[in-house]
This record gives C-alpha cells, sequence and structure tokens, in this order.
C-alpha cells in the first residue's frame, strides 16, 4: 500500500472520530459531568489537529484528501454517561488500531509520527476506562 493510501485511510478514520466525538460532547453536561465533558473537548481538538495534520500530508504529496462522509452511524442510545464513555474508548482504540496501520505502513519520520498518534489514542482511551494493553492498535 502506497503512503497516501495508508493516509487517505487514516484520515477517514479521523473524519469519523471527529463526527463522533462532537456527538458524544454534545450528549454530556459541561455542569454534570465535567471530567467527562473535558475529556471529550480534549479529545475532539486532538483529533481535528490530527485530521488537519493529515490532510496537510496529503496535499504536500500533491493528493486529494478524501472528503469526510455527509454524516457517520451512531449508537442508538448515547443517553448515558456510561454509553458515551464506552463509546468514546471504543472510538480511541479503533483510533489506535488505525495508527498502528499507519505505523506498519510507512517509514521515517511519517512513521515516528504515527507512532505518537498511536500512543496519544492508547492513552486517551485509558481515561475513558480501556484497559492498558501490551501493545495498542495491535
Amino acid at each position: 500500500m502506497s503512503e497516501v493510501d495508508a493516509l487517505q485511510t487514516v484520515l477517514a478514520a479521523e473524519h469519523a472520530a471527529v463526527y463522533v466525538l462532537g456527538a458524544l460532547g454534545g450528549q454530556t453536561s459541561a455542569s454534570a459531568q465535567p471530567a467527562l465533558f473535558a475529556a471529550l473537548q480534549d479529545a475532539h481538538a486532538a483529533h481535528r489537529d490530527r485530521r488537519d495534520q493529515v490532510v496537510a500530508r496529503l496535499q504536500g504529496l500533491g493528493a486529494s484528501p478524501v472528503p469526510a462522509e455527509p454524516a457517520y452511524e451512531l449508537p442508538p442510545d448515547l443517553g448515558t454517561v456510561a454509553a458515551v464513555t464506552t463509546r468514546a474508548r471504543e472510538l480511541e482504540a479503533g483510533c489506535a488500531s488505525t495508527y498502528g496501520f499507519l505505523v506498519g505502513s510507512t517509514t521515517g519520520a511519517l512513521r515516528r509520527w504515527a507512532v505518537e498518534a498511536l500512543t496519544d489514542a492508547a492513552v486517551r482511551g485509558l481515561g475513558f476506562g480501556a484497559a492498558p494493553e501490551i501493545l495498542p492498535g495491535s
């Protein structure tokens, strides 16, 4: 797989992450669940930044970045703190896996960047209650 194809896969995942995290934040009360709300805001900002970095890398390679879908599927019941937290944890695990794919598909500076992104997603997942793993994203 080419570097561009691998980055396009990551970009599609980041588009979805930004959308879903926005929806999760919309289901969370800043006053009733301040820690969860702040964690979701931080995650949303991190994934927006990563999405923008991937777009810039693709444009630097002369590729047209894949666009975001008009909408993404959300679980039917996000009315509880547990449901929102579970979905956020699953999202970070999926992102870690996607960045693991990028680590395996690239070399050099891009691979180092992918390792940092994978680590960030794995650590953020811990904040949403994920169990520690020896090789997150694998």
